[in-house]
């Protein structure tokens, strides 16, 4: 089978779409086109792919990106017996001439306005009901994949639930250590950060240092340089997820402070399950789905309040057998519970029998009869 994979949205390197599909795809003998914005995220493509470049879709600034991922999308169709695509904005780019086409749901596509700070405040109000038609679309005519159990209510079909599980080391990682805490993906004020400065700052007397691995929001960045420069924290940056999580490894406690949102709420933080995977003990606020995964692993918070934060973090400082059973007892759920492969072959599965099922839309134009 020959898929083409596309994403003008997300990071090349994004652990879903890059490091669990297209590996499971690759891993079970099927070929993958994948266009990405390989360039401006100055990545080098894997070899076992065929890469197309593409601008990536960034703030208010889409449209070239778009008209680039129609043309990319159709080079890369030409061929293909699946279009995987991972965006929203990807449903208004799609080739009309096209094989069958999967839509990845990634996240509550309405509840998500509501955390990009780039959107003006009457898009916010004038964007749900045309993402609601647009979504009804692609209902009709593309199959679907949810990242999230709670995403089903949105729809009024069944569609398979691909989880956003992770990789879990078979052997127990190194034990947590006393001296570092860290926050692992991509960083914004809904994400908890101006409460993570604040969490940095009241621990830097206590010897406790913060490391922050990820991209960060515009109007997050200033912030994060001065308190760097300052030597307040660690800011990293990007950093490819399975080389994120073994720099985690060993810290005292792995954040996840997420505000109360939408987007939020009824989802499982994959951070929280890639904290416990590598040994790290979880500090989160009680989002419900993140208090239920992370039982016996690790201490709830409440919101936005980062003398909590510190003072779970002194009390696991000063308890380091309870550090190493948190440590433990999370490694152990996450491999019984949410390691990738054993969700892989079900993904593939579901991407092999729509390919060999006929496509809801004109398929690609067939070759003409050449004359005898």
């Amino acid at each position: 089978m020959k898929v083409c994979v596309g994403t003008v949205v997300h990071h090349p390197e994004d652990a879903r779409i890059m490091h669990r599909q297209i590996r499971a795809l690759l891993d079970a003998g099927h070929e993958v086109t994948f266009v990405a914005p390989f360039t401006h995220c100055n990545v080098t493509p894997p070899p076992e792919i065929r890469a197309i470049d593409v601008p990536r879709a960034t703030g208010l600034r889409r449209a070239r990106a778009l008209r680039a991922a129609r043309s990319a999308l159709r080079r890369g169709c030409a061929d293909a017996d699946l279009l995987l695509v991972h965006d929203l904005e990807l449903l208004l780019a799609l080739p009309r001439r096209r094989p069958p086409t999967v839509w990845d749901v990634h996240e509550d596509t309405i509840g998500s306005l509501e955390v990009k700070e780039y959107l003006p405040g009457l898009a916010k109000s004038v964007l749900p009901p045309l993402v609601r038609r647009l979504e009804e679309r692609a209902e009709r005519r593309l199959h679907l994949i949810l990242a999230e159990e709670s995403y089903r209510a949105r729809f009024g079909r069944e569609h398979p639930v691909v989880p956003n599980h992770t990789y879990v080391p078979e052997a127990p990682p190194k034990p947590p250590g006393d001296n570092r805490v860290v926050y692992v993906g991509h960083i914004s004020a809904a994400r908890g950060a101006v409460e993570m400065l604040e969490v940095a700052r009241l621990l830097r007397p206590h010897g406790i240092r913060m490391d922050l691995i990820g991209p960060a929001d515009v109007p997050i960045r200033p912030m994060l340089r001065d308190a760097q420069r300052s030597g307040l924290l660690d800011w990293f940056g990007y950093v490819p997820n399975r080389h994120a999580l073994r720099m985690a490894e060993g810290a005292l406690a792995g954040l996840s402070l997420l505000h109360d949102l939408p987007n939020y709420r009824d989802s499982l933080p994959t951070k929280i399950i890639e904290y416990m995977a590598h040994g790290v003990p979880v500090i989160s606020t009680p989002l419900p789905v993140a208090t239920e995964v992370m039982r016996g692993c690790g201490t709830l918070v409440p919101q936005q309040d980062p003398e909590a934060v510190v003072r779970a973090v002194l009390e696991l400082r000063d308890d380091p057998a309870r550090r190493s059973a948190l440590a433990a007892q999370g490694h152990a759920e996450a491999a019984a519970r949410y390691h990738w492969p054993d969700a892989a072959a079900a993904f593939v599965a579901h991407l092999e029998a729509w390919a060999s099922a006929p496509s809801r839309v004109t398929t690609r134009r067939p070759s003409r009869a050449v004359p005898a």
